[in-house]
């Protein structure tokens, strides 16, 4: 395939776009920071898609959960996330069903985009990652449709493309408006997070990147 002729390719699907992959934008709001004794308060999950090589928010979706039986809250978490867990229109759900209904909807997600399986993006995933991971166990869910070690960070990427890891600052950078007000809510920063993903990955050419590693491929 000559350089040049890469770039005339017609539009990426999403599953092309990351090698068969959906990515998901996924926040949880937790009742602290130790993911093996505080538990998950909040799921959100943003969905995107690929229209003309574009990347952008399709849905969204989120979950409040009941603290698990024998889990600690630390008070200052609640400070911060402002979550009242005795809210009575706060419609707080079981852990395993809340996890249930996230997969189940992921899974219908990666069948319409024609994709084997999710990647986490979220921002400073390993937290999200590492606390999704614990409670998979906890409930004894075998099949999460998440790869269970890659994710992509947009700490890590606004750290690359901005200059700086953290949210509200890589958002102002990016002209994304950012609220202090409504942070620290997941279906908030979820959005947020997703519209950050999305506004770096289509700055950046990845048609003239592939088109260089496919040249220098077949000149090797």
């Amino acid at each position: 395939m000559a350089k040049q002729d890469f770039c005339y390719l017609a539009p990426m699907e999403i599953n092309e776009r990351f090698r068969g992959y959906l990515p998901v934008v996924v926040d949880l709001e937790t009742g602290g920071f130790d993911r093996d004794q505080h538990p998950i308060l909040e799921i959100a999950c943003s969905f995107l898609q690929m229209r003309d090589d574009e990347l952008s928010i399709k849905s969204a979706a989120q979950w409040s959960l009941n603290p698990y039986p024998g889990s600690i809250i630390d008070p200052a978490s609640l400070k911060v996330t402002k979550i009242d867990i005795d809210d009575p229109l706060r419609e707080g759900i079981e852990e395993v069903d809340a996890l249930k209904a996230f997969f189940l909807l992921v899974r219908e997600e990666m069948k319409l985009a024609g994709c084997h399986r999710a990647v986490m993006v979220a921002h400073n995933a390993s937290f999200d990652q590492g606390f999704l991971n614990v409670a998979c166990e906890r409930c004894n869910l075998r099949r999460s449709p998440f790869h269970p070690f890659t994710a992509l960070d947009t700490a890590t990427l606004g750290a690359l493309a901005f200059g700086h890891t953290v949210l509200r600052e890589a958002c102002l950078r990016a002209g994304i408006d950012f609220s202090e007000a409504r942070a620290h809510n997941a279906a908030y920063d979820t959005d947020r997070t997703a519209a950050l993903f999305c506004h770096i990955i289509n700055a950046w050419d990845y048609r003239a990147a592939w088109s260089e590693a496919v040249a220098d491929g077949e000149g090797s």
